[in-house]
This record gives structure tokens, C-alpha cells and sequence, in this order.
């Protein structure tokens, strides 16, 4: 998976298919930075329906940020294996986190901003 940070998505967002993946904060600061993941190969099999994959896999994001945990885990289902498995690691990544929230209830201050811290 090629990964890239920040606005730099704009360079190549014409040319590859984008997927966002997470918001960072470094720690002791208020920046934040998004990284995306950099879709180099669509299968053939995929052509016709990677609009709507995109889109699913922005619904879930959305969904996320709004702690729609049921929504992301049917999204996972229908995305794993998809770009080739280019992004499968960080589904499975947001699907462990998404369970583990379900089981621990965040509460009113959380954000899906991950804080960096080395």
C-alpha cells in the first residue's frame, strides 16, 4: 500500500484512486495531518463498481467519526479483499478498533484522531 500525507493527495487524486485512512495529531501540538491510501492497481474484475466502492469506503469513514459501529463493520465486510488487498491492513486495523469501541463505549470526548506520540 502506498501511503501519503496531507495535502499531497491533491498531486495525485486525478490520476489514482484516494483512499482516506487516518487523522493524526502529534503529540504536545494541535496539527493534525490525514494520510491516504494511493490505489496503484484497480482489478479488472473492480472497474465497474470502484465508484461505488469509493464511495463505501467514505461512508465508512463518516460513519466512524460518528461512532456508527454496526455501519463500518458491514462496510469492512464488503471491502476487505477489494484494491487488490491494498488497503486489507487497515481494514483489519479499523475493524479491531471498531469492535473494541463497541465493547468500550467511548464517552463525549472522544474524536477519531489518533495522537501520534514518537
Amino acid at each position: 500500500m502506498q501511503i501519503i500525507f496531507g495535502d499531497s493527495v491533491n498531486l495525485v487524486r486525478e490520476r489514482f484512486t484516494v483512499l482516506e485512512l487516518d487523522t493524526f495529531q502529534v503529540a504536545n501540538t494541535d496539527q493534525t495531518i490525514t494520510a491516504w491510501c494511493v490505489v496503484e492497481k484497480i482489478p479488472l474484475e473492480e472497474i465497474t463498481i470502484t465508484q461505488h466502492l469509493v464511495k463505501l469506503h467514505e461512508d465508512m469513514m463518516g460513519q466512524f467519526k460518528q461512532q456508527q459501529w454496526e455501519f463500518c463493520l458491514q462496510a469492512l465486510d464488503q471491502l476487505k479483499g477489494r484494491w487488490s488487498g491494498e488497503a486489507d491492513t487497515f481494514y483489519h486495523d479499523l475493524e479491531a478498533r471498531v469492535k473494541y469501541l463497541q465493547q468500550n463505549p467511548p464517552d463525549k470526548s472522544w474524536t477519531p484522531i489518533r495522537v501520534k506520540t514518537a
